[in-house]
């Protein structure tokens, strides 16, 4: 990844597997024949990263069963840790990079232990330094999404990654809704991550349409990731903000 090399492109399965292993393989083997270079889904613990209070936030509510509760909807889309095993071994069969988003140092060490050779964090989880340090012990490639976070914020994160000597980073600009406005893109934030930090910047576009991913590119971004579907009435809080096969083929050729 880099410069003088092809953009890399993330197809952000996500949760949009269902629940369903032989879903996820297909969404694989799409992402692959559209030209992805790597598949991402992600991996955590209900009980560990929500309460059974946690209520919806608005894109989920509008997009998901109304009658299941935030931890339900959680657990119905849970990866175990058998089918994680399945599907790393089957990126590997179908020439494709496992990528997931572990969402605490347990899941972390479980992707490590699994074979995972690069990580992606979450841009919520840019504070919880626990995580990162972990990460920055293994000194594996890790891709940073800073949604949310302000520059106090990721100089904090990038600090355990120096004190670690991994300088394997690659921040991710990202906008936390979903869809993303056009309004709220503020894509000039690639150009300050990198005079700011000093490393390679990429861009997880939420929003509708390629301009985005587009523009991003002339910024500098070397790393694209855009949630993926094989079919947006799928059933599942983040499927219509995803792109198809086509869509993605299309991006990755312009």
């Amino acid at each position: 990844i880099g410069k003088k090399n092809k953009i890399f492109f993330i197809a952000e399965i996500g949760v949009n597997h269902c629940g369903k292993l032989s879903l996820a393989k297909k969404m694989i083997d799409k992402a692959k024949k559209s030209g992805a270079d790597a598949v991402k889904f992600q991996t955590y613990i209900t009980q560990n990263l929500a309460t059974q209070s946690t209520k919806k936030v608005k894109y989920q509510l509008k997009n998901s069963n109304k009658k299941e509760t935030h931890f339900q909807m959680l657990k119905s889309l849970e990866l175990s840790k058998d089918n994680h095993k399945k599907l790393f071994k089957y990126c590997k069969k179908k020439k494709i990079i496992f990528l997931s988003t572990p969402y605490d140092k347990d899941s972390a060490q479980f992707l490590s232990q699994i074979g995972c050779s690069a990580f992606k964090t979450s841009s919520a989880d840019i504070v919880d330094l626990e995580l990162h340090e972990y990460l920055a012990r293994l000194r594996k490639p890790v891709i940073i999404s800073t949604g949310m976070s302000n520059l106090k914020e990721i100089k904090n994160c990038l600090n355990i990654y120096k004190k670690f000597k991994n300088n394997k980073i690659i921040l991710l600009h990202c906008v936390s809704n979903y869809p993303c406005s056009y309004k709220s893109l503020n894509l000039k934030s690639i150009s300050l991550l990198q005079n700011e930090f000093k490393f390679m910047v990429g861009y997880s576009d939420h929003s509708i349409g390629n301009k985005a991913a587009i523009i991003s590119v002339a910024l500098g971004a070397v790393v694209i990731e855009k949630h993926f579907t094989t079919n947006k009435s799928l059933p599942g809080p983040d499927q219509k903000t995803s792109i198809t096969p086509d869509e993605l083929k299309k991006i990755i050729g312009e």
